[in-house]
């Protein structure tokens, strides 16, 4: 089955997306560059990740790494909170870590709180459960606290997170294709969100990641589900809104 990557659309200027999943039940295999949380508050889950399948139960946790490929199954009455958010908020040179240690970080972990300690598990639910009610009644120091509560659980993870064995951490190299892509996509659409308002053609783009005409086209198809023309011309009508 294909993998798309999903273009994640900020609701908040702390580079952060907050919402209650609980209509959608089923979601295609997919990845994007933001690490994303699940939190399920009730029913359950079934998540595809890393070629495997998992349930999650209410209460339980997991994360999704950077340019991971992950879908999701879940039941009827199922609640979720979901959190994606960018790790280039975090300032290196503020912070002292960089933003490709952070990556790793992620990539290398125990991503299910079924393999957390019982603290590990109670601290992030209760760092989450306040990130989600910062949305509910949006204040002058929401920004303050949302990006708060990410540093603070961020600085937990840097400490806590149980890291996967070394044989465990072998079997990811199925993702680097993936994450590959998800860095040339990223320079197709930086480039996009430059230019869109100039003449961009399919051999300037293509030159740009260093495609033929005829690779990129069936590259942006695969990963975007549209031709590159119509997603540019998408992409130039829902600009006009702002400009």
């Amino acid at each position: 089955m294909s993998h798309y990557i999903e273009l994640v659309k900020f609701d908040s200027p702390v580079n952060l997306k907050i919402f209650k999943n609980e209509n959608t039940l089923a979601s295609f295999p997919h990845f994007h560059k933001e690490v994303e949380i699940i939190y399920v508050k009730k029913g359950c889950v079934n998540i595809a990740y890393q070629n495997e399948m998992m349930v999650l139960d209410e209460s339980e946790i997991i994360i999704f790494p950077s340019g991971a490929t992950h879908a999701f199954l879940s039941s009827p009455d199922s609640v979720r909170y979901v959190y994606q958010f960018d790790l280039a908020i975090f300032d290196e040179k503020l912070l002292g870590v960089s933003q490709l240690e952070l990556i790793q970080l992620f990539d290398h972990a125990q991503v299910d709180s079924k393999n957390w300690s019982d603290e590990l598990v109670q601290t992030v639910s209760d760092l989450l459960d306040k990130l989600f009610q910062t949305t509910l009644v949006p204040t002058i120091s929401i920004h303050y606290l949302q990006l708060g509560y990410l540093i603070q659980l961020m600085g937990i993870f840097l400490e806590q997170l149980p890291q996967e064995t070394t044989e465990k951490i072998a079997g990811h190299h199925a993702e680097l294709k993936y994450k590959e892509d998800l860095v040339l996509l990223n320079q197709i659409f930086s480039y996009i969100e430059t230019h869109f308002q100039e003449d961009i053609t399919l051999d300037a783009i293509s030159a740009l990641v260093g495609f033929s005409p005829y690779y990129f086209t069936r590259f942006f198809k695969k990963h975007i589900g549209q031709t590159f023309i119509q997603f540019l011309s998408d992409y130039r009508l829902e600009q006009t809104r702002y400009i």
